[in-house]
């Protein structure tokens, strides 16, 4: 259902180490050609895992067994070998931690002392597996965005002992407010920096005892609606050696009027602190006050797992390119209208799971490639990129032999669009594979939208990159071949608005693949040129992912 297979052009070889990380023209990128997309295969699998039968695909659920079975049916029958030393499995170490019990947060050392209830005024949980967490008279430092960025010569901790400190962070970049992307951290674009995950681990890293991010909603890119809901009930987190004791006791968030209260009766501006933290050479404040709260955590510890998968190189079988998709979704949800409790996620995300198996089958037909290919669906997406960050901190295969990969999540069932956007924007030397498969489909790139976002971090794709690893999230623009950008925009916003992590997102045989077949020739096209070159791309020098990537290519 492929054509033959395609040859490398002239790229001249080169290793990790010593390749110049852009390739030059057109001309020196691998030709590959247009695959025929097996939709009647995507059809089957998406109905199936979308079924009532697959109860929505909870992890660590007696449904899972079901869906790794049957994921691993359509692998082998794609062609693919089990990938981790003969299993098609790995396994994933998870602990849920629900808090209960939450006292108020209470501030003193100010004007007069302060009472916030948990829910409408703070949210707070931890990392560590512990039954009880308790922040006491813990002295707050205001460290603005809580930055540290060596090749920015930013530090927001420089010349400040965190110890048994509490860190009041903002949130976001300290440029977000720009129009364009011309500022230190993108501009506008929210880079890594600017999520709250970072925050969270960079004040670990500087050993304080809690943090705790000012809630403001444009910055923020939500309401405080979604943070009380998320920070709700059970988080997730994969197991570690430790039980997460290397993290902070408490992380949390306060609402912004919160905030200014308490700068308040420490006697300092919230507003001008918050401006002087947008520039270089900023350094933290003590506020002069000490927070205190507490709560108690219920613990359950699991096991889930990703499904792996290789077509071995014929070339160079040590290196490796990967596709990945998760294959969880929200299980037993809230019931609609209509009595219907299971979320199945349809496109969220059985159509990614289907696109690994029709790739698969469409890089074994074309023949090997010269890098081995390696398909994987990961677990526990929607509880925090789980799987794919267990992967990302135990590979099967090296990371330093691993080239890059392509991500996939919801595909929607609309048309074939003209243009088609790189998340993240341009933050890699991917972007020049991208333009090339674009132009190969007579298609145009257009600009991610809300860059301030940050949805670059919100996907399986983020956990390799953490990692270093340059992976590929393209998503399909709006502009259809027929209707244009009122029939795209229309499409997305039903999905959007009347499917999105609710029971309505279902299978239907009314589906139009179109669209769906035009990401897959996408994916294959890029995912194949990383298997047939020799390059190493690499992130550009000014990413905050480029030093991990160098530490990571020397030790080939």
């Amino acid at each position: 259902m492929v054509q033959a297979p395609e040859m490398a052009t002239a790229a001249a070889p080169a290793t990790p180490a010593t390749q110049a990380a852009t390739v030059a023209d057109a001309t020196a990128y691998p030709q590959v050609s247009a695959p025929q997309v097996d939709v009647p295969l995507m059809k089957e699998m998406v109905k199936t895992l979308a079924s009532d039968d697959f109860e929505g695909r909870a992890p660590s659920t007696d449904a899972e067994p079901r869906v790794l079975n049957y994921i691993i049916s359509k692998f082998q029958q794609a062609g693919l070998k089990p990938g981790n030393n003969g299993s098609w499995l790995q396994d994933v170490p998870t602990v849920e931690i629900t808090g209960s019990d939450f006292s108020p947060m209470t501030v003193t050392g100010g004007t007069s002392p302060m009472t916030f209830s948990y829910g409408d005024q703070y949210v707070a949980a931890s990392y560590r597996v512990t039954p009880h967490t308790q922040v006491k008279d813990s002295d707050l430092v205001f460290v603005g965005y809580g930055i540290v960025a060596p090749e920015l010569g930013w530090n927001d901790y420089a010349g400040i002992d965190m110890k048994g400190k509490t860190a009041v962070i903002l949130v976001n970049d300290p440029d977000y407010r720009m129009k364009d992307e011309n500022g230190p951290f993108k501009g506008r674009r929210m880079t890594y920096y600017g999520r709250w995950t970072y925050k969270f681990e960079e004040a670990a890293r500087q050993g304080a005892s809690a943090a705790i991010i000012v809630h403001d909603t444009f910055p923020a890119a939500y309401g405080w609606n979604v943070v009380n809901s998320s920070w709700s009930g059970a988080q997730y987190y994969v197991q570690s050696d430790n039980d997460g004791m290397d993290q902070t006791a408490a992380n949390g968030w306060v609402q912004l009027p919160v905030a200014k209260r308490i700068f308040a009766a420490a006697g300092k501006d919230f507003d001008a602190l918050s401006e002087a933290a947008k520039h270089k050479g900023f350094r933290a404040v003590p506020l002069g006050e000490k927070v205190s709260f507490s709560f108690d955590n219920a613990i359950r510890k699991s096991m889930s797992h990703n499904v792996v998968g290789i077509l071995p190189g014929a070339k160079h079988p040590g290196q490796y390119v990967l596709y990945t998709a998760h294959w969880d979704h929200l299980g037993h949800c809230t019931p609609d209208k209509t009595g219907d409790g299971i979320c199945n996620g349809a496109v969220d995300n059985a159509t990614g799971v289907a696109a690994l198996a029709a790739l698969a089958e469409a890089n074994r037909k074309a023949g090997p490639a010269d890098r081995s290919q390696v398909f994987m669906a990961v677990t526990l997406e929607e509880s925090g990129l789980l799987g794919s960050e267990w992967y990302a901190t135990h590979p099967i295969y090296p990371l330093a032999k691993t080239v890059g990969g392509v991500n996939m999540d919801a595909l929607l069932p609309a048309g074939r669009a003209k243009d088609y956007s790189m998340t993240g924007g341009d933050k890699s030397d991917l972007t020049g594979y991208f333009r090339h498969a674009l132009q190969a489909m007579g298609l145009y790139e257009t600009k991610e939208d809300h860059p301030e976002r940050g949805h670059y971090y919100r996907s399986d794709h983020f956990s390799f990159a953490k990692q270093g690893v340059p992976m590929f999230d393209v998503a399909r623009g709006t502009d259809l071949f027929d209707g244009g950008n009122a029939a795209g925009e229309a499409a997305a916003d039903d999905y959007v608005n009347n499917r999105y992590h609710q029971p309505s997102d279902e299978y239907s045989p009314d589906w139009n693949w179109s669209g769906i077949s035009e990401d897959i020739e996408m994916y294959y096209r890029l995912g194949r040129m990383l298997a047939m070159t020799d390059d190493w791309p690499n992130w550009h020098k000014d990413d905050e992912f480029r030093s991990i990537r160098d530490k990571s290519l020397k030790k080939n």
